[in-house]
């Protein structure tokens, strides 16, 4: 994903996945928060409002273009507070020793808007400090106030009274002068002139000093004087909190997002299309959790889904309906169950549109996982199993079992051969497939993990289609682009990508129940089948039938005391009922045709030959052994020998 292609629903996305990053950067903001206030000194704060009028000194000028519009500049006011002089003068009030200028730093002045009024702030870490230097530096301002003004006013009154003594200076010689001189004296009226001049500006002088002898100076008042604070104004607990916490949001936000960037594990199902160019067919969410006993049911969510995958892989690969032998392919992407999980339910959802199906495990067992083993989903025999075939240790008829709860599916398992190394690789996995293309209608695949070693290229050679499964949290972009790749190489049509949670056993998930044993006497029976690949050997006898329909109905004869044994020859397949062979998955048109194939096999020592027949025996009620009902009802006893009864051996 470039950082171009961010949005807000990505980033939320980065944050709810990595929200315990988030929520432990946060706290820390917190806590960071809550240490930085412990760590600060407590500083209180007192406040005096001084309302400032005009001294009549004629001293208070506003600047044009000034913020204050009154008679006064207040600003220039408020930095006359924090002055030099006015810093000294409220040491000696304090009776400080501490220099001016540190006193004037603890001080704050602020004007109102539209007021006459300053609000002079003086902090200290003691509450009692705190109010006497606020109050001091008022005192402080007014009185340096006022006795600037009184200065300023005794300079006007000099300056007037020495310009009067100039005037009556010059005023004296004038009217001496006049005193002397004739009335028709042609100089009168000149010095008349002068001296009206000087008489006139000797009395504008002498109303101003009048004036300024009158003035009184009153340079401002303390409104609201300084009161004793209760509780530090800093450090402030809730703004530190807050900010602490903001921090650590912003911080747990960031280191989210380079997580994200820095984990190349699949996250999302849509960064598979997104930063690896695979589409995505099937995504199960994140709510639902894989089952790892069994398969999903068909009706529920996961059901639901894996039916839709099964009907887009039929659709995408143009598989047509009755047609024989389309292989799938499922390789995971990485290590683990994912691809026995998607590879299990989607057989199981083909086997439910009623065509042959058959599951075929190659996870060798070096690379198998433990979590969700295709034998504990369908509730099969780890063995014998693929590498056993392949390794020429059984026939392909041994190694096939039928799906207990699945009737149109049967199972290949991984099997029991470890040290089959690049038996996937052989001309033998050919001719497997080859013989199950002719038996089945679909043949699912579970290849090994494409990161873990080449065998999934050999099998996916093999297959008309091939999926990628994808386990989120776990598969990383390089592993599903890789296993695109190494798919498209060999040229298999990659269909897509199933993407499902992280596997994970619960605490409430019961183990995986014990493999049932089985008797020699079948597996005698197995060793003698002919290899053609067949799924079943022969068709059990019509009183197995009945006992092989009992558990679909819900009931057992586990407990049964007594059956009723015959002692004629088993009953051939035409007398089956029809529904018995239906709900029990055996294929009779196929019985058929194998039975015509087989060859005749020879009479076991103490045995009856099944194609004889032997004289009939009254019927008789005969209490059978446990163990002969338990065969019974798992459907894999052939002939039953009643207790008491020898019948004789069968001559050819």
């Amino acid at each position: 994903m470039d950082s171009t292609t961010y949005d807000v629903s990505d980033l939320l996305g980065m944050v709810r996945r990595h929200w315990w990053i988030v929520v432990l950067l946060t706290a820390f903001g917190v806590m960071g928060g809550w240490e930085y206030t412990a760590q600060q000194p407590k500083v209180y704060e007192s406040n005096t409002s001084v309302l400032v009028q005009p001294t009549g000194a004629g001293q208070d000028t506003n600047v044009s273009g000034g913020r204050t519009k009154g008679e006064i500049n207040l600003d220039t006011e408020a930095q006359l507070v924090r002055s030099t002089a006015v810093a000294t003068e409220a040491a000696k009030a304090l009776r400080s020793t501490a220099p001016p200028d540190s006193l004037a730093a603890n001080v704050a002045v602020e004007v109102p808007p539209n007021t006459s009024v300053l609000v002079i702030t003086y902090r200290a870490a003691n509450p009692q400090v705190a109010q006497a230097g606020s109050h001091a530096f008022a005192e402080a301002y007014l009185a340096n106030r006022e006795q600037t003004a009184e200065g300023e006013l005794q300079g006007q009154i000099a300056s007037v009274d020495t310009k009067l003594k100039q005037l009556n200076a010059q005023l004296t010689p004038i009217n001496q002068k006049l005193a002397t001189l004739p009335a028709n004296s042609g100089e009168r009226p000149s010095l008349e002139s002068q001296r009206s001049n000087l008489a006139a500006q000797v009395n504008t002088l002498a109303t101003r000093l009048n004036q300024l002898t009158t003035t009184t100076v009153s340079a401002g008042k303390i409104i609201r004087d300084a009161k004793l604070p209760d509780r530090p104004s800093k450090p402030v607990l809730p703004l530190n909190l807050g900010s602490g916490a903001a921090v650590g949001l912003l911080l747990g936000v960031i280191a989210a997002v380079v997580r994200e960037r820095l984990d190349r594990r699949v996250r999302r199902p849509g960064d598979v299309t997104r930063r690896c160019d695979v589409p995505v067919l099937a995504a199960l969410p994140v709510k639902v959790r894989p089952r790892l006993d069994d398969v999903f049911p068909p009706f529920g969510l996961g059901g639901r889904l894996f039916n839709r995958l099964r009907n887009e892989v039929v659709a995408g690969a143009g598989i047509e309906r009755g047609r024989q032998g389309r292989v799938i392919v499922v390789a995971g992407a990485s290590r683990g169950s994912v691809s026995t999980v998607v590879a299990a339910n989607l057989a199981a959802a083909f086997a439910r549109t009623g065509g042959q199906t058959v599951l075929v495990s190659a996870h060798l067992p070096d690379s198998a996982s433990d979590l969700a083993p295709v034998t504990k989903l369908l509730g099969v025999k780890a063995d014998p199993g693929l590498s056993d075939v392949l390794a020429g240790r059984v026939s392909l008829s041994r190694a096939v079992q039928r799906a207990p709860r699945q009737p149109r599916l049967t199972v290949i398992t991984t099997g029991g051969t470890a040290s089959a190394g690049g038996l996937l690789q052989t001309q033998t996995l050919r001719e497997v497939l080859a013989a199950l293309r002719r038996e089945a209608e679909y043949v699912v695949i579970e290849a090994p993990a494409t990161s873990a070693s080449a065998d999934a290229q050999s099998v996916a050679s093999l297959a008309d289609l091939a999926l990628v499964a994808v386990e989120l949290r776990r598969t990383r972009y390089a592993d599903v682009a890789d296993a695109a790749e190494q798919l498209r190489r060999v040229g298999t049509p990659l269909l897509g990508a199933v993407v499902l949670p992280r596997l994970t056993r619960g605490r409430d998930e019961p183990p995986p129940a014990p493999a049932q044993p089985v008797e020699d006497e079948f597996d005698e029976e197995l060793d003698e089948a002919p290899e053609y690949g067949e799924y079943v050997d022969e068709l059990p006898d019509t009183r197995d039938a009945e006992t092989l329909i009992l558990p679909l109905a819900g009931r057992s004869r586990a407990g049964a005391e007594t059956v009723e044994a015959p002692t004629t020859p088993p009953i051939k397949t035409d007398g089956v009922d029809t529904a018995v062979l239906a709900l029990t998955g055996i294929d009779m048109n196929g019985i058929e045709r194998r039975r015509a194939r087989r060859p005749q096999r020879p009479v076991r020592g103490d045995k009856p030959a099944r194609d004889t027949e032997t004289p009939e025996a009254p019927v008789q009620r005969v209490e059978r052994p446990k163990a002969q009902r338990l065969q019974l009802a798992k459907g894999v006893q052939r002939q039953e020998k009643p207790r008491g009864t020898d019948p004789a051996p069968t001559e050819q």
